[in-house]
């Protein structure tokens, strides 16, 4: 799959689930539920325990039926660790040069972290197609639209404080999409074997945002 496929994807899909799972087991079933409830973009965080073996298995079960990217980088090696477990994308929570440069290095899409304007142009600078406003409960939606008035061209993902309650209001204030953790796919749910839960979490966020994505299309 190109870049640019990866990138139009995800932008499509409107969301991505960020996982950071108790276990290898308990992370890929979380996975399995979060697909049956319509949640195709999942990002495995590398504080996941074997977080690449993780990846390697959800690339040989899924491929390309899912968008499958690896996060919390924080370490350049973990850039082609990450690609040649699978990984279609790479996330950052952090601005670091040799890290960011490392991840552009691999060809793939890129979404380097950053919270304030210096560092959302640094990663912009560095090479991210899309830039990772972390931690986005720490500023919330206005502030999206506070920088897209000097940076209008730099998409914009925020991650940590997306809930159902104002996935609304983040996506009025521009972004290209958005990154949901705990609130997704809590970490809880997985220990106590209720997968069907996280399965109707899904479905409704993946409804919540097709039907965002089609009220902004109008």
């Amino acid at each position: 799959m190109s870049k640019e496929t990866t990138l139009n994807r995800l932008h499509d899909l409107g969301i991505v689930a960020v996982i950071r799972g108790p276990s290898p087991e308990l992370t890929v079933r979380m996975v399995e539920a979060l697909v049956a409830g319509g949640i195709c973009g999942i990002e495995i965080t590398y504080t996941t325990p074997h977080a690449i073996e993780v990846v390697e298995a959800l690339d040989r079960t899924f491929g390309d039926g899912i968008l499958l990217g690896m996060g919390t980088l924080t370490d350049p090696v973990q850039a082609a660790e990450a690609q040649a477990a699978g990984a279609r994308y790479l996330v950052s929570p952090i601005t670091d040069e040799a890290l960011g440069r490392a991840m552009v290095a691999t060809g793939l899409p890129v979404m380097i972290g950053a919270l304030t304007p210096t560092e959302v142009w640094h990663a912009h600078q560095l090479g991210s197609d899309v830039v990772k406003l972390f931690p986005g409960s720490a500023v919330g939606p206005d502030y999206v639209k506070a920088l897209h008035g000097p940076f209008p061209d730099i998409k914009i993902m925020p991650t940590g404080g997306v809930d159902e309650h104002n996935l609304s209001d983040w996506f009025r204030a521009g972004v290209w999409a958005v990154g949901a953790g705990s609130q997704l796919s809590p970490a809880k749910l997985a220990r106590a074997g209720r997968f069907d839960e996280i399965t109707a979490v899904a479905a409704r966020f993946a409804a919540a945002v097709k039907k965002l994505r089609m009220t902004n299309d109008e």
